[in-house]
């Protein structure tokens, strides 16, 4: 899912962007390589084994990568946790960091594992793409292997997600038009429900 604007609507993709909403991918991986950018296609630097993992010590390391965003979420949300006003942006689901942060990860949960491929679903905050492939890097470090990322695909940005995506079948001026009428309702809830 990539969003663009087009006229008025790239204002609107600024305020959006300030919304600080969550994106979501389908992260896969592979077990067993490093490369020199994390990717399958980079510069092979090391091979390791790999039969010693398994589904549920990878997702007790997803459960610490989670922990560890989840704080810092927190503390780069800029809000006293202790206050009503707190409870009751925890309870809509606002709570966002205010202003630019580090990617946060705000979910994180294994979709697939087959060794030695596996897949995450992903839920993030101001991630790139270099980003996402170094935690599945960093992922194979922590299960005493090495792991690349073979594929990054966004599935969710913000409210927008596979439902509202165009084909490349579709990028005629009908299908644009369309797809515009049927997002604005959704871009204007979700900017008065997070700007006000």
């Amino acid at each position: 899912v990539s969003v663009l604007g087009v006229g008025h609507g790239n204002k609107l993709l600024t305020d959006l962007y300030n919304c600080h909403l969550t994106k979501v991918y389908t992260v896969g991986g592979l077990f067993g390589k490093a490369t020199d950018d994390f990717s399958d296609t980079g510069k092979l630097v090391e091979k390791t084994t790999f039969d010693h993992i398994t589904r549920e010590k990878l997702e007790r390391i997803l459960a610490v990568i989670q922990g560890i965003n989840h704080k810092a979420l927190l503390m780069h949300s800029n809000i006293d946790m202790k206050t009503q006003e707190a409870y009751e942006l925890a309870v809509k689901g606002l709570i966002r960091p205010m202003g630019k942060s580090p990617p946060i990860i705000t979910a994180i949960r294994c979709l697939q594992f087959a060794l030695p491929e596996f897949q995450l679903e992903i839920h993030c905050l101001h991630e790139t793409q270099q980003y996402l492939r170094k935690i599945v890097h960093e992922i194979g470090l922590e299960l005493k292997s090495s792991a690349v990322c073979t594929q990054v695909r966004r599935i969710r940005d913000g409210v927008f997600t596979l439902d509202d995506a165009l084909l490349r079948t579709q990028w005629n001026l009908q299908s644009i038009q369309n797809a515009i009428w049927d997002c604005q309702l959704k871009v204007k809830t979700e900017l008065e429900k997070t700007l006000g």
